[in-house]
Parts: structure tokens; sequence; C-alpha cells
């Protein structure tokens, strides 16, 4: 008989007979379980990297210190990108005293013009008024007005309908911008915004040869051809430009979005296991209730291979269908999360794809053929004899062999669904740990309770007892095997209720409700008492104070470093200019050595930021040479550090030790949280001190935290959801 035609009538047979029923069962609720994660995760990342997106104001910008060549823009042209241009600088912004009178106050401003167009993602949100309601911005500034927002409106004190001069322009101001969606976080980014059209730039004569100036070309469309376009830039871009995406220029919200994908690899890593739990006692059973069928058809002349082949079969059309029907019930399942969901959540959530609901069906498939395949190879190989001596049973299976069949599916779909190969990695040692102790711990209580039975007395409980016992030390294999399934299964379910509650703690503490939202730079080394005291005065506890001294990194291990060798683009960039260099005795509190030992004070040692030190390609031991104020200075790098960007906290990429940098130029800088009801704090800092620069990083803090609060919202449910599911598919492995 034909094997695909036998094994479609021992499906319907099985069917029917209520054989497949409940391995059809546990399949339906583990397909189901992995796809409503599986589609609500897809739906929501998509929704956090739109939103992410939003942070650049395009899908990729390309940016340059000197104006942009004409075939970058014609590039994106042909591949139907839209586009926009800005132009970014610092310059001084003066308020013209009204009437003439009075005299004039000026303040350093970030410039930014714009074309027509602009952002591609996400919303300017403007207001007429200080204090009044926002609202997004209908186009760009026109011709002859200027934008602010609200540091640069309180610091020169002028209000809509003022004068703003700047270079040899002079401009109305029209509105008061509440959000910016790309604004930057380097320092002249930071500086108060002063926002104008593109076509009034030439006029204010302000771009001068050496002026700094960035030029930037932000581009958006469909995420084949932005990524094609990427592709295409990486071989024409002229020396000094550079594309600017979320992960390589905002450092300070990689990290959150860091901290979101390894939230949903978490999910699924659990949602998977919880699946493999529920098949694998499925399974078993299925095989243990088919013995007697397969001796009939063995005793009748079918081949072990043919009957092997026929309930693989078999398992397949019965997973293709379960998974269908799994898939749907999926589809329904995120729907009716996002319902309850999404009002809290606040994100707009895209359509999905299928692919959720194809990888879950998939990967139902896998575990069926991971933990079936040792108990249906048994069952295809039980003797004839059977049908005779019922004592006979499938011929014996190394456990090993059959443990390291179900590891290895296991594993493939925890490194799939998890994304990350170190967290898979310790899930599936933690797991196989944890079921070896389970195994041991259920083999030994049954030796323990097996001479109970003996010991039992009369009556109907003690009767009840004793048969519980005689079939627990009978059905040794699979007394075992079901202990300790349901310990793992119940492990992950206590892992998601414990690391629930740490993992959301973690987030935010990371970027905490009083996280710094100013900076002060330029403190000169006899300011820096006087600066603490004010500060202090005001209410402000704990703004530490850090050196900051400029230097460019000209060599390493006494060869001179070429720039133009360096094949990354951002490598460049870091040895082409001058970077911030520190010193301090003791590491800041939210980094953390990622390799090697932090620096001794004494000795010329310098730690580098995990991401610059892959970068620059340096290994622990190399000896760094700085140029400072001229002079050479000289560092081994002894350690490497993980910095958390989204702090807002001061970071340095570069530590030096104090012996190497303390007789260097240099100035301090500090951070700290001023809250809405202490204005004056800055206000009187600078009147003591005119020349320190504070910038108001309140607009950096709140998207992070806008982003950080999408993620734990949608943590909180998730958490939930994925719970839930995993309580209904141990229900139906053990029922």
């Amino acid at each position: 008989m034909d094997p695909i035609r036998f094994s479609w009538l021992l499906t319907r047979r099985d069917w029917r007979a209520g054989e497949l029923r409940l391995l059809a069962a546990a399949l339906v609720v583990a397909v189901a379980a992995i796809s409503s994660v599986g589609f609500f995760v897809d739906r929501m990342k998509t929704a956090l990297n739109q939103q992410a997106r939003q942070l650049l104001g395009a899908d990729l910008v390309v940016a340059s210190e000197a104006p942009l060549a004409e075939p970058l823009e014609t590039g994106a042209s042909e591949r139907g990108l839209q586009r926009v241009h800005t132009v970014s600088f610092p310059s001084m912004a003066v308020a013209e005293a009204a009437g003439g009178k009075g005299e004039a106050s000026s303040l350093l401003a970030s410039v930014k013009a714009v074309s027509a167009g602009y952002p591609l993602r996400g919303t300017v949100r403007v207001a007429e008024r200080a204090g009044g309601p926002d609202a997004p911005a209908a186009g760009v500034p026109q011709r002859g007005t200027v934008w602010v927002d609200p540091a640069l409106m309180a610091g020169l004190g002028v209000a809509p309908g003022g004068r703003l001069q700047l270079g040899e322009s002079s401009f109305r101001v029209e509105r008061l911008i509440t959000l910016e969606p790309d604004r930057g976080a380097g320092f002249v980014n930071l500086a108060p915004r002063a926002m104008i059209a593109l076509e009034d730039l030439a006029d204010t004569k302000l771009v001068q040869p050496a002026s700094r100036i960035t030029w930037r070309l932000l581009v958006a469309g469909e995420a084949r051809a932005v990524a094609d376009y990427e592709t295409w830039l990486k071989t024409r871009l002229p020396r000094g430009a550079r594309v600017e995406t979320l992960e390589g220029g905002r450092p300070e919200l990689r990290a959150t979005l860091d901290r979101a994908q390894q939230f949903l690899a978490l999910v699924s890593l659990l949602s998977a296991l919880i699946a493999a739990v529920a098949i694998a006692v499925a399974a078993r059973r299925f095989a243990q209730r088919h013995l007697d069928g397969c001796a009939v058809m063995r005793a009748l002349g079918l081949s072990q291979g043919r009957l092997l082949a026929a309930l693989l079969l078999e398992m397949l059309w019965m997973g293709l269908a379960a998974g269908a029907l799994g898939a749907m019930i999926g589809w329904g399942g995120h729907l009716a999360l996002i319902a309850l969901a999404g009002p809290a959540i606040m994100l707009q959530l895209p359509p999905s794809s299928p692919l959720p609901g194809l990888q879950a069906m998939l990967a139902g498939l896998l575990l069926v053929l991971g933990f079936a395949a040792v108990p249906l190879a048994r069952l295809a190989g039980v003797p004839p004899l059977r049908v005779l001596r019922r004592e006979l049973g499938a011929p014996p299976v190394s456990a090993w062999i059959a443990a390291a069949s179900a590891l290895v599916a296991f594993s493939v779909l925890l490194l799939w669904f998890a994304g990350d190969r170190r967290l898979a990695a310790y899930a599936i040692v933690g797991f196989a740990l944890g079921a070896v102790v389970f195994v041991g711990v259920a083999w030994g209580a049954i030796r323990l309770l097996s001479p109970l039975r003996h010991l039992a007395g009369g009556g109907r409980g003690s009767a009840a007892l004793r048969v519980a016992l005689a079939s627990w030390t009978r059905r040794q294999g699979a007394s075992i095997a079901q202990i300790a399934a349901l310990s793992v299964g119940l492990m992950a379910l206590m892992l998601l209720t414990v690391t629930r509650g740490d993992l959301l703690d973690s987030w935010q503490r990371a970027s905490p409700p009083d996280a710094p939202n100013r900076f002060v730079i330029n403190i000169q080394p006899d300011q820096r008492d006087d600066v603490e005291r004010s500060l202090r005065d005001s209410g402000i506890q704990g703004a530490a104070l850090y050196p900051m001294v400029r230097g460019r990194l000209v060599a390493v291990n006494g060869r001179d470093i070429d720039p133009n060798a360096l094949g990354d683009d951002r490598a460049r960039r870091l040895v082409d200019r001058e970077m911030n260099l520190s010193y301090m005795d003791r590491m800041q509190a939210h980094n953390q050595v990622a390799a090697g030992r932090w620096i001794e004070a004494s000795r010329p040692e310098v730690s580098v930021e995990a991401g610059m030190m892959k970068t620059l390609g340096l290994e622990v031991g190399d000896a760094l040479t700085f140029d400072v104020a001229g002079e050479p200075v000289t560092a081994s790098v002894v350690g490497t550090r993980r910095v958390s960007w989204d702090s807002m906290q001061v970071n340095f990429f570069m530590v030096l030790s104090r012996s190497a940098l303390v007789d260097r130029p240099q100035t301090w800088i500090t951070a700290f949280h001023l809250p809405e009801d202490r204005p004056q704090a800055v206000a009187t800092l600078l009147e003591r001190h005119p020349n320190l620069t504070v910038f108001d990083t309140t607009a950096i803090v709140r998207q992070v935290r806008g982003i950080l609060d999408h993620v734990v919202r949608a943590v909180q449910f998730l958490f939930v959801f994925t719970l839930a599911a995993g309580v209904v598919v141990l229900y139906a492995a053990l029922a």
C-alpha cells in the first residue's frame, strides 16, 4: 500500500478513535501560545522600531561636515525615497529689545534650517505661547519666522511675536517648539533650539568656511529601498560624511531598545519551553497507547521501516492540521490581547505579517519530530510476538538518545526564537541541568516511597495509597518522565514570575524619574568648589563634577594612525577629531568592567568603552598615544567598560588614570536633575559664573522614558499572557 495513503488512513482512524486528540490538543495550544505571543511581539517590535525611527526624523540620515554632493541625493531619488535637508550649527541668538529700547540679550543657540517636508518620520509639535496647548506642526517655519524652544524663550526673555537676530537676519518668533523628534544628544544639539526655513539660511551669512556646520540628508521609504540605498552608500560616501542610524547615532536610546529586544527574546524562549513540555508528555502517551495496534500490523507483515514512515507521516498530517488551527487561535488570542492591552500600551500597532503564524507551525512540527521521533521509532520496532505475549514491549532505546533528540530540537527552537545565542545557551544549559536534577529527585523519591506500599495498613484510604504507590513503582520510567516534565514546566512558569519584577525594576533603575536633565560644561578648575556650593544651596544634591580633557588619538602601539586606512567610517571620525577624555580614581556607578580591570591612579593606564574598543579594533594591552594640547600622552589599555548611555549621566569613551592627565589643560563637567519647581537654580548659577554653558536635556530624557514606558507596559501584559498560556499548555499535556 502507498505509504502516504496508508498514513492518511491511520490518521483518520486514530482521530475518530480519539487517539490523536490529546496530542493534537497539546500541539494546538502550544502553537497558539507561541503564535499569540509571536503575532503580538511582531507588531509591537514593528511599532517600537517605527517610533525609534522618529528619533532620527527619517529611516536613514546622511550627515557631513561639508555640503553633501548631489549624487547622494540622486541615488536616493532613483530608489523612490523621500528626501529632506537640514543644516544645523551653533550660533549666538540675540533678542532684539522692543522698540529699540533697553539692552539686547544673547544666548548660544543650536540653529537648524529645514526644508519643506521635514521631518519624514515623527512630528514636530508646537504651541503658540508658553504653557499653551501644543499640536502637530503644519509644515515648517515660514520664511522670515523662527520657532524656538522653551529654554531659548526663557533665556532671552522673548515671546511669540518678538524679534530674534540670527547673523545678519532678523526673524519674528512665531511658534514654541514642544517636541522635536530627531533632537540628537551631541552638545551642539543640547543648546536651545532655533528653527528656520532652509531658504532663509543664506541671508543670515552664518555659513562661513570655518563654521561648525552639519549638513544632513534625511531619507525615508520602503524598507528594501532604504536598505539598498544604505548598501549603495558604503562605497560612495565622501570623506567626512557618515550614515546615521538609530543604532550608531543614538547610544542613549540604543540601550533602551536593546532591553526591549532582550525581553521579547525571553518571552519567546519560555513560550517555546512550555510548549516543548506539553508535546513531550503527549507524544509519550500516544506511543504507549499504540503498542498493541502496531504489534498487529507487524504480525500482518508490515516492515519496521514502512511502519515508521507511516507513523511519521501521521504526525506530519496531524501537525499541519493542529498547527494551522493553533495559528488561527493564536491570531484571535493576540487580537484579544491587543483589545485588552492596547489602550494602556499607547502604541499604534501596525498590521502583522503571517510570518509568526508560519514560524509557530514550523516550531510545532519541530517539537513533534524532536520529542516524538524516539517514541515512534520504538513503536515501529515493537515485536510481532506481542500479539501473543503481552509482556513484550517495544525495544528499549537509550535514555541518552531520547534526551539528545529532545535537547537538539529544543536547542534549535530556542536559538531560533531567542535571537540571542548567549541567552539561548544559558537557557539550554540551565534547563538541561534542571531536568537532570528533577529526574534524579524523582527516581530517588520513587525508590524511597516504594517500600511504603507494603507498610500501608488496611482501610479504603490505605488501599488507594497502595494502588498509587504500586503504579509508581511498576511504571518508574513513565512516572519519572512525567514528574521531570511537569517540574521543568513549573520551573519555566516560576522563572517568568520571578524575573518579571526584576526585569522591570532594572529597566526603571536604568532611567529613573530623577535622571539628569541639565548638563553644565566649561567649569574652570578654580570654579569647582563654588559651583558645587551653588548647586547645594539651590537644593541640588549629588551633582558630581568630572574633569574633561580634549585630546586626539594619534598612535596605537607606537604606530601613527592613518584615518584613511580604517575601514569603518565611525572609526575614521573618532580619530579625525578630538575627543573628550577624563580621569578618575573610582569607576562611575553606571559603568561596568566588561574585560580586564579598572585603572590604577599611579600608572599611565586607560579604560575604553566596549563599543569604541570594537570599533577601533583595540585590545587589552595596547598602548594608546593621545595628542593633548600639543603634548603626547601614552597610556596602556587595561580594560573595557560597558556604559549605561540611557542613564543620561556624564559618560566618557576614554577614562585615563589621574597621573596621566591631572596636569593637562582641563575644564569640568557635571549633570544633575533640575526639578520643575526650582528653575532659579540655573539662573543663580549663570549669574555667578557667566562663562558656564548649561544644556537642557529634558527633551532627550522624555524620549528615552517614552520608549521605556511603552515597553514596560507591554511587559506587564505579555508576561501575564505568556504565564496564562503556559498554564493552559501544562493542563493540556497532563490531562
